[in-house]
């Protein structure tokens, strides 16, 4: 396996639909599918074991189900970004999987071929969301506690305007901290100091949330 391959691994309780995806994923010769769960108990030993770079998590299962799951793999501070893949759509799935930690959130009734593109930018450690749910996030933002309502009266720092910026063209901490050359413990705190001041949860949120009080950051992505 070449070191630019990305290794993935799936957790889902269906069968079939796992047997679907590895077909899929060997049609992209940059992803490896290297193992498979069929429970979130399965696939959280799964994830310590192999330690892949990314992992498809399904929401729905029945004993420890996806959000459990997401907690105990952010727990395990494992490197891997976690991907939601499901059928649901409802608004309370969609914030609930993002403020748990999830790097994306992508639904199994996509086109094939839109799945292998949101893979491959999750892989390239970008964020991985639909348009459709991204404006379901941002509605659901609207409806919350305050936000400040535009960039220039959230207070932040050069620096931390710098990182927001980069966020939201859907860089991850590890690629933002190439970008500035800092370290990505800098990062974390900046990011951290970021959600404090724009009363926010995520770091999807923040993406969501600068997106839609500068609609010119969303070109640069």
């Amino acid at each position: 396996m070449s070191e630019d391959t990305t290794t993935l691994i799936a957790i889902d309780d269906h069968p079939l639909f796992r047997k679907g995806l590895s077909d899929l994923i060997d049609m992209e010769p940059t992803i490896s599918m290297i193992g498979e769960a069929a429970s979130g108990e399965e696939g959280l030993a799964l994830a310590k074991e192999l330690d892949p770079d990314l992992i498809l998590l399904d929401l729905n299962m029945k004993g420890m189900d996806g959000i459990e799951t997401l907690r105990a793999i952010k727990e395990c501070d494992l490197n891997a970004r976690v991907v939601m893949l499901t059928v649901s759509d409802h608004e309370e799935d969609v914030v609930a999987a993002l403020r748990a930690g999830a790097d994306g959130y992508l639904l199994k009734d996509m086109e094939p071929e839109d799945t292998l593109e949101y893979l491959r930018q999750a892989a390239a450690g970008k964020m991985a969301i639909s348009e459709r749910l991204t404006a379901l996030l941002a509605h659901a933002l609207r409806h919350e506690a305050s936000q400040p309502s535009d960039l220039s009266q959230a207070g932040l720092t050069a620096r931390e305007d710098q990182i927001l910026k980069l966020i939201a063209q859907g860089l991850s901490n590890k690629m933002i901290a190439r970008k500035l050359d800092i370290t990505e413990g800098t990062v974390k705190v900046h990011v951290k100091h970021l959600l404090k001041k724009l009363n926010l949860r995520s770091r999807v949120e923040v993406a969501v949330w600068a997106v839609n009080n500068d609609p010119s950051l969303a070109k640069r992505s």
